[in-house]
């Protein structure tokens, strides 16, 4: 009999039913760089159907880990290659706008592999991580390792939870989410913290600059 999946999840059972495991593969790829898809609730479902018996819960976890760095370093060379043009150009159209970017440029200058490595459990980062990661030119082997452990601990956490969780999923994802807004909040007051010493440190470093000139 097939799986029903429980209230939202509901939407994506003829996908799961129809594609399966190319599914997962599809649509975690795209999401990672940029283009709008369930691909973390889909993670989810997938689970669900791997505790049911109908999907194996490794090869899920497996193909969503290899799907969600392949899509990531996609991004990467996107934006490694296009460059910010190109990102603002194709971006109007999934809501990254040239004010986001810039914010997005800032933090990842200063945090670089911290960020690539929670990336995933962001709604927003983890949608353009790769593509600003290459827009800021971090060393692609430095990408690649940290993006590989947040893509692994991500696909792993999901998938596990779908299959453990099964009919009970929908209020413990609701607990998780509230969690990843803490997360946002914690961002949120870091680079409160950070900005001050940043623009300090600018002001200092110009105020150098003007007096080696004057000399």
């Amino acid at each position: 009999m097939p799986t029903a999946l429980p209230g939202p999840l509901g939407a994506l059972a003829p996908v799961l039913d129809h594609y399966g495991y190319l599914a997962v593969a599809g649509l975690v790829m795209v999401e990672s760089f940029g283009v709008p898809a369930p691909a973390q609730t889909l993670l989810i479902a997938a689970g669900l159907y791997a505790g049911s018996g109908r999907l194996n819960v490794f090869l899920v976890a497996l193909i969503g880990f290899g799907a969600a760095v392949i899509g990531d370093s996609v991004g990467f060379w996107i934006g490694r290659v296009g460059g910010r043009r190109l990102v603002l150009r194709v971006g109007r159209y999934v809501g990254l706008t040239e004010k986001r970017i810039d914010w997005a440029e800032g933090f990842f200058r200063r945090h670089g592999g911290k960020i690539v490595a929670v990336a995933r459990f962001v709604d927003g980062l983890r949608q353009f991580n790769g593509v600003v990661a290459g827009m800021v030119n971090m060393p692609w082997w430095r990408f690649l390792a940290f993006n590989a452990l947040g893509a692994l601990v991500w696909s792993s956490l999901w998938t596990v939870l779908g299959y453990v969780a099964g009919q009970h999923i929908n209020p413990i994802y609701d607990e998780v989410r509230r969690y990843q807004t803490y997360l946002l909040i914690a961002i949120a007051v870091a680079v409160i913290l950070v900005l001050p010493r940043w623009f300090w440190r600018r002001h200092r470093h110009a105020a150098s600059g003007d007096g080696s000139a004057a000399s």
